[in-house]
């Protein structure tokens, strides 16, 4: 390579002219014709029919315009659908042959559509019931421990044998071969119960029919046992859920024995049902009917229910009235409703149109209800010392669940009835407060004073009325009651709710009538409630007990208030979220109210009330980040907390803003994200000051610009990110220039030279170990293109700015084997080119750069000249050392030609040894064969164009020189 030496590194620009001469040429287009830009229209002629391949029929046309390769590819098909599709298409008989499993699954979707959607399921009801009733008394259980007697039977045993034998079975269970478990804790019960439902399962495919229905009988028999009672509501859900488990099962076999050749229609009618299958099912309901107590045959039989659809087509309406009458020879009030809401639920499943036996269990249900008060009853109260209140909420599931199924699509008139029956009877609270639950909440609603009326009449001793005002309060949530009335329903309710003792009883119903007040009343109202809250949950610090309802009203109250000027001036907001002592939920709440806040405060603020109090909640969510929180929790604050300071805005009160931000960097030091936010908010307000003055006050302007700079300049070294640090510096002074601050944009630039050596080699990218180089050429690159409009300090020399970059770069330690130095200097070279031009690319308004500041002086050109022989240089040195190792040869192709490229671009090549050089340099790239030939034939096309302008002719000399090259 030869060695660079000349007076004059780059060439004369004329960037207006050189602009003009890259601009398109405007072409006029037809509206005909095609344009880039156009929708590919595309259409469709198929025959409907299905012809030949290659016939005229078949054949598609299509528009002049070329069709999208993707589109064309897929056909507008989904290529999951088409491999679906072909899947199918190749095996017919898979998707015929249907699991049992699949049938059933689909069977029991098909009957649940008979009920829709509106009908809440018994499955959403389980987990609250399990969560609700709890005890810690001693549960015991009765585990089946009989013989095994009849396995050994040869295949030809006689039939009448078998039969005996499964009678002795069935017998043998009763005759007590049972063990009992005592002292079991509520999750080992329930342990225990999916124990037998495992050996429910188990039994069934090991086809051990009789001992499947052994253990289901043993399972029924448990409900006959209230020693625990206030554990009964969720033993039934247990014990239901085998039973459950024995119906599908049963079910399912039956089913599987019709479904041969071809599968049984979901309406299908007994003709459709084999002998086998009828004989079968005859069979069950036998070996049931053959158990000796009343409470596991009724719980079976209801089990098996569905069944009767094999044998009979009016068998199951037969059966639920016979069923019905045998729960009462259930003497247990408890057990006897506790039965009647399973036959209900298994009714609800295979019959829903059968109302009468729905109504029946129900008025037989309240028949049992003097029962309660007999001395049976009373004394197992008084032996498990449990007060009549909490036993009559015992019966709240099943009373909920048989009026829900009455309820269901009913007329408003069968409201009315119930609403009778509850006035008749004696002990109605009960009775009440599940018709309120039950019944649509417009109809509760549209009478919701009449049950206001009603609730005050209630004996006392029953349900307590703050659950009966729940209850109501759960529906008016729902629908509105007439708006006359509205006000004086509130006052009723709260005179009844804001008299509850218990912290707990209290809380949960006035989160209950919280809903209630925001939906229908003012701020005022709302305040009132709160402040009432405040003075419930206060004392002995019982809010710690009541965080989810507590958390319910904040949610519920931002839920109607979207105006924040509104909600912060309640005088008890504030104070109602001092209850949220806990970090993990005082945190949970303050994210809530600033995500609604984020949502629906559409335009910037400066309402001092929603500033002040946001301001409070986003210290609350930044004081809870210590050493231990998760950087996913940090960002999720910080992201918050940006979008509160995105959204102040003071207008042209510049001053009140950058008071705000002063405030704010206070507040939030420990999240770095917002600490940039804020450099970034205060260059901006620096720049937006600068546009509104318009060199009005040009004094006071230019002080408040410093005073941005100095908050930027201040609030930067507290980051520890060294990128951030890097592009805010440059960001910065970059801000400075444009405001003509030349001091504050120098120490700006000079700070981020300075930190240049503390970048380290590697640097964690979203939890990631990444080289920074790449990072860091960026940021240079980004430098040297602010540099051209510095001007040079009358005090440092001449580009002590771009020498103090370049001295860094050329200390700093790089990776091994990287050429990223190299690069840099080579960036260089185009921006001393521009630094040469009489006239700058471009320039700062109202800001003298070096070209007037030096005017052309050859002094200045010349140490442009030297500081440019010295980088080439150092290029050209690397390249030779480059050259010695083979391994190295295509890193040494690539910088050639971008040095290449920055002489073709910037160089004066009429020069001869820069001449000379340039075609040195296109040899080496080329010299391997790592050059890619279509950029080199580009490039060669785009120097043949550049010869042909008026003033660079010398380059026809130049391109004849240049010879592709390729690997041998």
């Amino acid at each position: 390579s030869a060695v660079f030496c000349a007076t004059r590194f780059s060439r004369g620009r004329n960037y207006e002219a050189e602009l003009q001469e890259c601009r398109p040429e405007a072409v006029l287009v037809e509206s005909g014709e095609y344009h880039p830009l156009k929708p590919i229209m595309v259409t469709d002629t198929k025959s409907r029919h299905g012809a030949r391949k290659g016939s005229a029929s078949s054949s598609s046309s299509s528009s002049s315009a070329p069709t999208d390769p993707l589109s064309s590819m897929l056909d507008g098909t989904d290529p999951l659908s088409m491999f679906a599709a072909a899947s199918a298409s190749e095996a017919p008989g898979l998707a015929q042959s249907a699991s049992t499993g699949d049938l059933g699954r689909r069977r029991r979707d098909k009957e649940e559509e008979l009920l829709g959607p509106d009908f809440e399921p018994w499955s959403c009801k389980r987990g609250e019931i399990l969560a609700r009733f709890t005890t810690t008394e001693k549960l015991s259980i009765n585990l089946f421990m009989g013989s095994d007697r009849g396995k050994a039977l040869s295949p030809g045993s006689a039939v009448s044998e078998k039969v005996r034998t499964r009678l002795e079975e069935l017998d043998d269970l009763e005759e007590g071969s049972q063990r009992e478990l005592l002292n079991l804790s509520q999750q080992d019960y329930a342990n225990r119960i999916e124990e037998l439902n495992q050996s429910l399962k188990e039994a069934w495919a090991a086809d051990q029919k009789v001992k499947a229905l052994k253990i289901v009988i043993q399972c029924a028999k448990l409900l006959s046992d209230t020693s625990v009672i206030q554990f009964y509501p969720s033993k039934f859900v247990l014990v239901t859920d085998i039973l459950d488990t024995f119906g599908r099962l049963v079910f399912d076999r039956i089913w599987t024995m019709c479904s041969d050749p071809r599968p049984l229609p979901d309406g299908f009618t007994v003709d459709d049902v084999n002998d086998t299958a009828k004989e079968t099912c005859l069979n069950w309901f036998f070996k049931i009917a053959s158990i000796r107590e009343l409470l596991p045959r009724l719980y079976v039989e209801a089990a098996i229910l569905k069944c009767n659809r094999f044998l009979s087509k009016t068998g199951i309406q037969e059966m639920l009235p016979r069923l019905t009458a045998m729960i009462r020879g259930i003497g247990d009030p408890l057990v006897a409703a506790y039965a009647r809401a399973y036959l209900c639920r298994v009714g609800m499943e295979v019959a829903p149109q059968l109302k009468d036996n729905l109504n029946r269990n129900f008025f037989d249900l309240l028949g049992t209800f003097r029962q309660i008060s007999g001395e049976s009853v009373q004394n197992q109260l008084v032996v498990q010392r449990v007060e009549v209140p909490e036993y009559l909420t015992l019966y709240s599931p099943a009373i909920n669940w048989i009026l829900q199924c009455i309820a269901y699509r009913a007329p408003e008139s069968l409201l009315l009835e119930m609403m009778e029956r509850c006035k008749t009877l004696g002990n109605s609270a009960l009775l009440l407060n599940s018709v309120m639950r039950a019944f649509r909440p417009e109809f509760v609603a549209a009478r919701a004073t009449d049950f206001i009326g009603m609730i005050k009449d209630c004996d006392e001793a029953g349900l307590p009325k703050h659950l009966l005002f729940g209850s109501l309060g759960r529906s008016l949530a729902c629908a509105d009651p007439p708006e006359p009335e509205r006000l004086t329903i509130l006052n009723e309710a709260w005179k009844v709710v804001t008299k509850v003792r218990s912290p707990q009883d209290y809380i949960n119903c006035a989160e209950i009538w919280v809903e209630f007040t925001c939906r229908h009343f003012t701020k005022r109202e709302v305040n009132t409630v709160l402040a009432d809250i405040i003075k419930h949950m206060t004392p002995d610090r019982a809010f710690e007990d009541a965080y989810p309802q507590l958390q319910s009203a904040i949610w519920k109250i931002l839920e109607y208030f979207h105006n924040f000027s509104v909600l912060f001036s309640m005088e008890r907001f504030l104070p109602f979220l001092d209850m949220f002592q806990k970090d993990s939920v005082r945190v949970e709440v303050c994210r809530s109210i600033m995500e609604v806040f984020l949502k629906n405060q559409v335009e910037p603020t400066r309402d001092p009330v929603i500033l002040n109090a946001v301001l409070h909640i986003c210290k609350t969510m930044h004081d809870s980040v210590n050493a231990l929180t998760l950087e996913d929790e940090k960002r999720s604050l910080a992201l918050l907390i940006i979008g509160f300071i995105r959204m102040v805005s003071f207008g042209r009160d510049f001053e009140q803003q950058l008071s705000f931000c002063v405030e704010a960097r206070a507040t939030f030091c420990n999240l770095e994200p917002v600490l940039v936010q804020l450099i970034h908010t205060v260059n901006q307000l620096a720049m937006e000051t600068r546009m509104v003055m318009k060199g009005n006050h040009s004094r006071k302007t230019a002080a408040f610009v410093r005073a941005c700079a100095a908050y930027s300049f201040i609030t930067i070294p507290s980051l520890s990110n060294i990128f951030s640090r890097l592009n805010l510096y440059l960001l910065s002074g970059q801000v400075a220039l444009a405001n003509q601050c030349l001091s504050q944009a120098d120490a700006f630039l000079k700070a981020a030279v300075s930190v240049l050596p503390e970048v380290p080699r590697s640097i964690s990218v979203e939890g990631k170990l990444r080289s920074s180089e790449s990072y860091l050429l960026d940021f240079i690159n980004n430098f040297l293109a602010t540099l051209l409009v510095v001007p040079d300090h009358p005090e440092h020399g001449v580009l002590y700015l771009v020498r103090g970059l370049l001295n860094m770069v050329q200390d700093y330690t790089w990776e091994d084997n990287s050429d990223a130095k190299v690069r840099v200097y080579t960036s260089a070279l185009p921006l001393l080119a521009a630094m040469s031009q009489e006239t700058y690319l471009y320039s700062i308004p109202k800001m003298d750069s070096n070209e007037t500041l030096y005017g052309g002086d050859p002094k200045f050109i010349s140490e442009i000249n030297k500081l440019c022989e010295t980088l080439i240089g150092q290029i050209l040195d690397h390249l030779k050392a480059l050259g010695r190792d083979e391994q190295s040869a295509r890193r040494q192709g690539v910088l050639a030609f971008a040095l290449f490229g920055v002489l073709l671009a910037h160089g004066d090549l009429r020069n001869n040894k820069l001449s000379q050089l340039s075609v040195n340099l296109w040899n080496l790239s080329h010299k391997h064969g790592y050059c890619e030939t279509r950029m080199s034939v580009r490039t060669l096309e785009c120097i043949k164009h550049q010869a042909q302008q008026h003033d660079m002719s010398h380059l026809t000399d130049v391109v004849q020189r240049l010879v592709l090259q390729t690997r041998t």
